[in-house]
């Protein structure tokens, strides 16, 4: 079957489905749509992961199991916000999926001191000279240290001040998630990096280290949104530098 119903279709409204292994039941690929949808990827002729996956088993007179995850949501954002979270339930590196999913980096997988803080937002009051650094676009909650570290330490397009600050904060969502003590600052791709970006001319990495516990005590999951302005473009904020 490639087609459901009108009458099926009134009845699922906005789904979650998932493809899997027909042997060992292994989810490879996780979406969300309405109508069809479910059935678009048995004859996608892009070259991708997922489409390899589902020539692999056909090839091997087999077709891929299909499972409706869940179904009558109302809309579609109820559903991206599902399909993020089972991404991040199952792993993305075990997925054929391209991305994590919708706002998973607000809406997915977290612990519950940042979730906590995520919502409480005790708002923090600086002292010392640092750079705040939003990591809006790259930031998961699930970030390794070395993840995080790398993602925060470069590579950026920053001034000279950058030398005056003594602390880097790696922000999200106007949330301090670490904090670290700047050594000293290198061209972009000179000092290991795990970064894409890290090799672009004209941008800046610093080398440091996690700050002492009685820094990160003040700091540590609270929030710096009256430091930052609203819809700015640039993730580099200085304050308290002179």
């Amino acid at each position: 079957m490639q087609k459901f119903s009108q009458e099926v279709i009134n009845k699922l409204k906005h789904y979650v489905y998932t493809y899997a292994e027909p042997i060992t039941d292994e989810v490879f690929y996780v979406g969300k749509g309405v109508g069809n949808r479910v059935f678009y990827h048995l004859t996608d002729t892009e070259d991708t992961p997922k489409t390899r996956m589902v020539k692999s088993i056909r090839e091997r007179g087999m077709e891929p199991k299909i499972e409706i995850l869940t179904h009558g949501l109302e809309d579609s954002e109820t559903a991206l916000k599902v399909e993020a979270a089972v991404i991040d339930l199952i792993g993305k590196e075990k997925l054929t999926n391209a991305v994590r999913g919708f706002q998973s980096g607000v809406y997915g997988k977290v612990g519950l001191n940042q979730l906590i803080s995520h919502y409480d937002r005790e708002v923090a009051s600086i002292e010392e000279p640092v750079i705040l650094i939003r990591l809006n676009k790259i930031f998961r909650y699930d970030m390794t240290d070395i993840e995080l570290y790398d993602a925060t330490r470069g590579a950026w397009k920053i001034g000279k001040d950058r030398e005056k600050a003594k602390y880097a904060f790696a922000v999200f969502d106007g949330i301090v998630h670490e904090i670290y003590n700047v050594v000293s600052w290198f061209k972009a791709g000179s000092t290991f990096n795990t970064r894409a970006d890290a090799n672009e001319e004209n941008r800046w990495e610093f080398v440091g280290k996690i700050a002492d516990d009685s820094v990160r005590v003040k700091y540590l999951q609270k929030s710096v949104e009256q430091y930052l302005t609203k819809g700015a473009q640039n993730p580099i904020k200085y304050v308290n530098i002179k």
